[in-house]
């Protein structure tokens, strides 16, 4: 997604201790630190309270049940992943990857299926540190202490939508999945409506492992997009930095996008490669994961690796280029209908569509 030119919450729980926003600095080997502020409610705009932040740039201990100076509660701390919701998504074991670039594009495995962390618990070195699951009845908006929908007609792109946060846009299905629906009507001055969600403020995480199992929309003008931006919005974009985990456009169903944006190499002089899938990204649910350490970036689509970035990438474009991916970034899900990037709609898209989505998990080392 190109924000510019295309441009938990209230309660430490689980897995974590509670501590105060500092990167890790040694001590025992162990989860990192989660810093909670205030109590949960129904959010507004961007005024969410709380923020799950977590600093994972090597190991740290952390004290068990430690408050925040910001308020809120914080209960059991370091526990298993079991001690959280179940899940039922399947995932798969974790590829390997260099340094380098890799624009090779293939296809994919089964999709989701297999391998450790596919119950929602951890995966090889990787723990389970935050997630959602997507249950609850039937027409529910997703977790508020999680998830902030934008209520506001895009401005990014020349897209047509208008996100929204009614249950027609964007609502569980009952059966363990989150639909955002694009939907063609007349609203607010926009031709479309469309569903955009924002973990900023809720989960903040610098480095990990961001998964999704996503069931993606199709035809001409749809572009469905899972992808991460820095917490620092005061710098402006793309100097906040942008990692694209999943983006597609609608009039290239067999392939799946992913991109990096930072300063001097946005939009359509981002860093991308292209995964390829023969019989369409559309067609079934697929795992895609970005793996973001320190200097490195890691593609995924079912545990292929398709793309590795580092710093070398930008300085054999250019010296100048700089690396932005130092800081914590927050999650965003959503469907844009048309614009520069992916075309408007045409006679032959079909609406309603929906990008259905299974979980969405954030690991750390």
């Amino acid at each position: 997604m190109r924000e510019g030119r295309w441009l938990a919450a209230a309660v430490c729980v689980g897995v974590l201790a509670c501590s105060g926003e500092t990167p890790n600095s040694g001590g025992a080997s162990g989860a990192p630190p989660l810093t909670a502020a205030g109590s949960a409610g129904a959010p507004s705009g961007n005024e969410n309270a709380g923020t799950a932040s977590f600093p994972t740039s090597g190991s740290g201990g952390t004290s068990a049940g430690a408050s925040s100076e910001m308020g809120g509660t914080a209960s059991a701390a370091a526990g298993s992943a079991g001690e959280m919701p179940g899940g039922s998504a399947n995932g798969g074991a974790t590829a390997g990857g260099g340094a380098g670039s890799a624009n090779a594009a293939g296809t994919g495995g089964a999709a989701g299926s297999g391998g450790a962390g596919g119950d929602g618990s951890d995966r090889p070195g990787w723990k389970l540190v935050w997630r959602d699951e997507f249950d609850g009845p039937a027409g529910s908006p997703p977790d508020a202490t999680k998830w902030t929908p934008k209520n506001a007609k895009s401005t990014s792109n020349q897209e047509l939508e208008y996100y929204t946060p009614r249950a027609e846009n964007v609502s569980l299905d009952g059966n363990g999945f989150l639909n955002i629906v694009a939907r063609k009507e007349s609203y607010m001055g926009a031709q479309y409506t469309s569903a955009r969600l924002e973990s900023e403020n809720k989960l903040e995480q610098k480095y990990g492992r961001f998964e999704s199992r996503i069931k993606i929309p199709r035809g001409q003008g749809i572009w469905p997009a899972f992808w991460i931006m820095g917490n620092n919005g005061e710098v402006g974009w793309p100097q906040r930095g942008e990692l694209d985990i999943m983006e597609n456009r609608g009039r290239e169903p067999t392939i799946s996008l992913g991109a990096m944006h930072g300063p001097g190499y946005s939009g359509s002089k981002d860093f991308r490669a292209e995964h390829v899938i023969a019989e369409g990204v559309w067609m079934n649910f697929h795992v895609f994961a970005l793996e973001w350490e320190e200097n490195v970036a890691r593609w995924y689509v079912d545990d292929e690796l398709f793309e590795t970035r580092t710093p070398a990438d930008l300085a054999q474009r250019d010296p100048s280029l700089e690396w932005v991916y130092d800081h914590p970034f927050f999650i965003l899900l959503n469907v844009a209908i048309g614009g520069l990037f992916p075309g408007n709609p045409d006679a032959t898209t079909p609406f309603p569509q929906t990008m259905q989505i299974d979980y969405v998990r954030v690991y750390s080392r």
